[in-house]
């Protein structure tokens, strides 16, 4: 029966993948996509300059993007052993929306930037901002003992970063705000095929790292001195933990922008399938669920039939929200 649960992912994400390449402002039939696919004739030519050269890079960028942010969530709700923890409540997120803030909003400091920023400098900025905070966790991880601690000074320098952004806003003109809330909205289609190779290879990193701590990760569930009787270094196993996550959520919010409640809701939706705590299987099961669950919110943002496209936080907050609180209703044994 476990073996039949998991195929439905794979399945899943091959058909939403198959599904997101057919929809947009012109609708593509299905068959036509296999055949794009298989390296076949289209009946239609430009058919298959869109499918390559326009949603194939999009689809890819979200299996990159919801693998590592389910990951990253799964690894961080392990570590804290807590159901509402996402890839960023360490505030790397909150780091990387603030030295994109000032890119954008850099006349309010009086800096001069640049008239247009380019997504390079935009991706660098980003990826500066997760650097900073996570050499500050990181710091402060190697000399506290209790996770708890970590958690809510994650969440305080969060709300630090978010209060700076918030002074940036207030200070900055119309025209440079817009930029600057165009970009927190996430993106999953301004990637190409450079920058998909990058964010696979930093993705691929943050994979390999967080698979090399599942010893870790399953002591973790029992608590700390389960974990120390096992014979693991705490610290040492923690610090690499941390790392993990910090590459695969910065990765993505660095190309992506920041794209909230996939990395917090996708764990516990997998868990509903596979019926497992053990991390060698939980690890890939989430990553697929993950790629299938940005698939099928991107197809929902692009409200098929329309010529308009939905933000893709917008969309994947109405999708995680329930999950949240389906989770305090279970935790508080609350039922309607």
């Amino acid at each position: 029966m476990q073996h039949k649960r998991w195929i439905i992912l794979p399945l899943l994400l091959a058909i939403l993948f198959v599904l997101n390449l057919s929809l947009g402002s012109v609708r593509i039939p299905v068959q036509e996509v296999f055949s794009i696919l298989l390296a076949q004739e289209s009946s239609e030519p430009v058919w298959k300059e869109i499918v390559w050269n326009f949603r194939m890079t999009k689809a890819l960028t979200c299996i990159l993007a919801g693998g590592a942010l389910a990951l990253g969530g799964l690894q961080m709700q392990t570590l804290f052993r807590n159901a509402l923890a996402g890839p960023d409540v360490l505030g790397l997120s909150s780091g990387a929306s603030l030295a994109v803030s000032l890119v954008f909003m850099s006349h309010a400091v009086g800096w001069t930037v640049l008239a247009a920023p380019s997504p390079w400098l935009v991706v660098t900025a980003a990826s500066l901002g997760c650097g900073v905070i996570f050499l500050i966790v990181m710091a402060i991880s190697y000399r506290l003992n209790d996770n708890t601690s970590l958690l809510i000074i994650g969440l305080m320098i969060g709300a630090t970063t978010a209060s700076v952004v918030s002074v940036l806003q207030f200070l900055s003109d119309a025209e440079d705000q817009q930029s600057f809330l165009i970009w927190t909205f996430g993106s999953l289609g301004g990637l190409n095929w450079t920058e998909i190779q990058v964010l696979a290879i930093i993705l691929l990193a943050g994979a390999a790292i967080a698979w090399a701590s599942v010893k870790p990760l399953n002591a973790w569930l029992l608590g700390d001195n389960y974990a120390r009787s096992l014979g693991i270094n705490i610290k040492r196993s923690r610090l690499f933990v941390i790392f993990s996550a910090s590459i695969l959520t910065g990765a993505v919010t660095a190309f992506c922008g920041p794209i909230a409640f996939v990395g917090l809701a996708v764990p516990h939706l997998t868990r509903l399938i596979i019926k497992t705590h053990h991390h060698s299987v939980l690890i890939p099961a989430v990553m697929v669920a993950g790629a299938a669950l940005m698939l099928l919110c991107d197809s929902i943002a692009q409200l098929p039939g329309s010529t308009y496209v939905l933000p893709i936080n917008a969309v994947t907050a109405l999708i995680g929200a329930p999950v949240v609180i389906s989770i305090i209703m279970k935790a508080k044994r609350i039922t309607i």
